[in-house]
């Protein structure tokens, strides 16, 4: 008789590989970067090119919650709203202190940059891979906003990086060249310089790039007196903001929705009113992302640290537990937070 632990090695030992991978895509995305280490065989395999496509084919999970944790250091919280949690993650390993902060996503990767807009990165969070970007010489631009979209339906088939200044310059990155290739500005029809939202994160919708810039032409000139943001939710434009009632008085939350045929701004729904008392008479600070059917939204006011996700698909509000949120969560850096997809590829 063979002990139990000997049985299962002989039972393990005639377990065909390829069923590995039929089990291995059906695990959680946390659970898939844990059984990397178990093993070298392990770890080969589920960093396959073979794995990885069967990985890709999988429906789209909820996207991630992304933010810098601490403005002196290089680390990072990552929320997942299907299992409510937060699993940290190191940004880089320079021997340097050297802080980054994300701008734009697409994918599993996200885009990054140094406080000063001159260096910029791409790395994948779960993987805790980071590549940095070709200088550009003309950089020194006071402040950047980016959007990113993919060349295809994948990572494998490159992507660019658009980075947007609000005097009218832009320059284009070309992951398969792995170079800025491209530089301008913009016509001379546009009103320069542009009023950029430095928290509100470009979207890309059917083949176009979107921006804040200014104040939105709302049907009440005065509910977006404080903050706010577009996302983009499904192929949705979507503009979250405050109505205020003074610049001290965040009296409600609102979401509208872009309709694209008249141009118009169309309520969708309300944050419940006994979170928005919380809030009333504070200076808070809000910011917020969206991605496929889900908007994050982030209010801090000193010690008040408040995130709420709303579900466009299922018109649900959600606030996640306080208890649960990470200590030191991007208290100096206000706008650093982005949405990405877990993924495990390495294409960067």
């Amino acid at each position: 008789m063979c002990s139990s632990n000997e049985m299962l090695s002989k039972i393990w030992e005639k377990f065909p590989e390829d069923l590995f991978e039929v089990v291995g895509e059906r695990l959680p995305i946390v659970t898939v970067f844990r059984f990397l280490s178990v093993s070298k065989k392990w770890n080969s395999m589920l960093t396959s090119h073979s794995f990885r496509e069967r990985y890709a084919k999988l429906p789209i999970t909820q996207p991630w919650f992304y933010t810098i944790t601490d403005n002196n250091v290089n680390t990072a919280a990552m929320y997942d709203p299907s299992s409510n949690k937060w699993y940290r993650s190191k940004l880089h390993s320079f021997r340097k202190k050297l802080v980054i902060f994300p701008l734009a996503s697409i994918g599993g990767i996200v885009f990054l940059t140094d406080n000063n807009y001159t260096r910029f990165f791409v790395g994948n969070p779960l993987t805790q891979t980071l590549k940095e970007l070709p200088a550009w010489s003309n950089m020194g631009w006071p402040g950047v906003v980016a959007g990113m979209w993919m060349n295809g339906k994948s990572l494998a088939e490159g992507y660019k990086i658009l980075c947007f200044s609000c005097y009218g310059q832009y320059i284009i990155f070309d992951s398969i060249d792995n170079t800025w290739y491209k530089s301008g500005v913009m016509p001379v029809s546009i009103t320069l310089p542009l009023i950029l939202n430095m928290h509100s994160q470009a979207i890309f919708v059917d083949g176009c790039l979107y921006f804040m810039c200014s104040i939105p032409e709302v049907p009440d000139p005065y509910t977006f007196f404080a903050h706010r943001f577009i996302v983009e939710c499904g192929g949705r434009i979507m503009l979250v903001g405050s109505k205020v009632n003074d610049i001290k008085s965040c009296a409600s939350v609102s979401i509208w929705e872009l309709e694209k045929i008249t141009s118009q701004w169309k309520e969708v729904d309300k944050m419940p009113s006994e979170w928005c008392m919380e809030l009333y008479r504070k200076n808070t600070n809000m910011m917020g992302v969206g991605n496929k059917d889900l908007i994050w939204i982030w209010f801090r006011f000193k010690k008040l640290n408040m995130l709420v996700t709303y579900d466009v698909s299922k018109k649900e509000w959600l606030q996640v537990s306080r208890s649960t949120l990470p200590r030191g969560l991007a208290h100096q850096r206000i706008g650093c937070g982005i949405t990405f997809y877990p993924c495990i590829t390495t294409t960067i």
